[in-house]
């Protein structure tokens, strides 16, 4: 690799020089600063002087950034130290993830999942089930966490680092972001050029909808920021949602069709019928399913659409399913009596299908307890989505409490005053009752007491959400 013909690539400029760039030197990693060692490439949004001075001293190949803060080119230029600065981090991103993959896994089959809800589950129901055949399998889809992101170059560490800790990989399963932005702006396309550097023989697309508000703000961006995708699929197989009607109006070259009712169609296709079928046939009946949830189900039916282009045999793929265990935070069971669900339900369509979901489980005369907690530091326009979504799903049964979750979040998910208020301005312009809690321990413990054992208690919202396990369990010891 030769620093120019990489700038060349990324539309970049090269400040200062250096002659240890060369494929000798270069370790093939493109990484953290605080990661990086002798020889690796590290991609950065912003660098300082001080940035730089590290990253010289730490004698590695070259440091990318979009934005360099004062004295970053002096202090390159002193060093003599290459810094690459580009336009568009993505790109940067981009060709690590493509050069990666061809120097360390030029011959895995690649799988990418893009869409705005389920990617998660869909990702890592693929990466068990092919991991269930003894195949050697990479995902950036962590077991426990939102651990996916693709706008660092996380995932070209994670490649680079485990061929060479482990061997050879067979599969590649990559979880695109269908919209992404740096500062606010957005990152046009990206998930095309990810797919792109990917180049899998598979994409799966979830769904489209309503997320990343100020991003972008109507469901056409969203359709944009997709359309793409099949391009980059190209000759792979594209397994789409049946029953999203703008994933419908994408033009895959080979598309492989999911649905939550039974249908005909010349393409490939599975759907669900009390159990899923493939070809007409029954392999996987209810009770082996991990998920009761029917919007799950969609993303059991998307996997096993993707394994089967993959050409994983049946019994595998049954096998894989019925002994998967979902990812945290999805539609998982945390206590009975009163049952308590968690789910990650972070958008309008997510929290309208999971509360629909949960309110099908409530006893007759009882009540559901939905525990929402506010998007901080998200914006106005999502959260209006999120409370317009709660008001379409209320009834005289529901009982819904709102909390600011401030005693458990950071500085990047507190919950401006703003946002607060125009879920207060829906919710009573609608005559809608909800009591409010600033702190999610409060919360918790108040919804607990007024609940019944027969009541159901559900817990949604992103990240000021996700400590309510550890709280419930000292909350329910006493």
């Amino acid at each position: 690799m030769i620093i120019q013909d990489l700038a060349s690539f990324i539309e970049g400029n090269i400040i200062g020089k250096d002659s240890f760039f060369d494929d000798e030197g270069f370790t093939g990693r493109f990484t953290f600063l605080n990661d990086a060692i002798d020889g690796d490439i590290v991609i950065r949004h912003k660098i300082n002087d001080k940035g730089v001075e590290i990253a010289a001293s730490k004698n590695l190949a070259c440091l990318i950034t979009q934005n360099p803060q004062d004295g970053a080119c002096d202090k390159a230029i002193e060093l003599n130290f290459p810094l690459i600065i580009v336009d568009k981090i993505e790109l940067a991103t981009a060709y690590a993830l493509k050069w990666t993959i061809e120097k360390f896994s030029p011959d895995s089959k690649n799988v990418i999942i893009t869409g705005t809800n389920g990617k998660s589950t869909t990702s890592h129901l693929i990466y068990h089930i092919l991991k269930n055949t003894e195949s050697h399998v990479l995902t950036n889809t962590d077991s426990e966490s939102e651990f996916n992101t693709l706008i660092d170059p996380m995932v070209s560490k994670l490649i680079s680092d485990e061929v060479k800790n482990n061997g050879k990989l067979d599969y590649l399963v990559i979880e695109v972001s269908e919209v992404q932005g740096w500062l606010g702006n957005l990152m046009k396309h990206h998930a095309y050029l990810m797919a792109s550097a990917v180049k899998p023989c598979v994409g799966v697309i979830t769904n489209i909808a309503m997320d990343h508000i100020g991003l972008v703000n109507s469901i056409d961006e969203v359709f944009d920021e997709i359309n793409q995708v099949p391009n980059a699929i190209g000759d792979g197989v594209t397994v789409l949602n049946y029953d999203d009607d703008l994933v419908m109006k994408l033009t895959p070259n080979n598309p492989f069709l999911c649905s939550m009712n039974k249908f005909d169609s010349k393409n490939p296709h599975v759907y669900y019928d009390d159990g899923i079928f493939y070809e007409g046939n029954l392999i996987l009946e209810n009770n082996d399913l991990p998920f009761t949830s029917h919007h799950f189900i969609q993303n059991i039916l998307s996997a096993v659409a993707a394994c089967i282009s993959l050409d994983i045999d049946i019994k595998n793929i049954v096998e894989g399913v019925k002994s998967y265990r979902p990812l945290n935070r999805r539609f998982s069971k945390l206590h009975e009596n009163p049952l308590i669900v968690d789910d990650f339900a972070h958008n309008p369509d997510g929290i309208k299908a999971t509360i629909a979901e949960t309110y099908k489980l409530l006893p007759k005369n009882q009540t559901l307890y939905v525990v929402c907690s506010i998007r901080g530091s998200r914006g106005v326009e999502i959260n209006k989505l999120n409370v317009e979504a709660l008001v379409e799903s209320m009834n005289d049964n529901i009982k819904l409490v709102l909390s600011s979750s401030n005693d458990v979040v950071d500085h990047l998910n507190f919950v401006e005053d703003e946002e607060q208020e125009i879920f207060f301005e829906v919710l009573n312009q609608n005559n809608i009752d909800y009591n409010y809690f600033d702190n999610l321990c409060d919360c918790l413990k108040d919804t607990c007491r007024c609940a019944d054992a027969k009541d159901i208690i559900l817990l949604i919202g992103a990240q000021g959400m996700d400590p309510a396990e550890g709280l419930l369990e000292n909350i329910l010891r006493k």
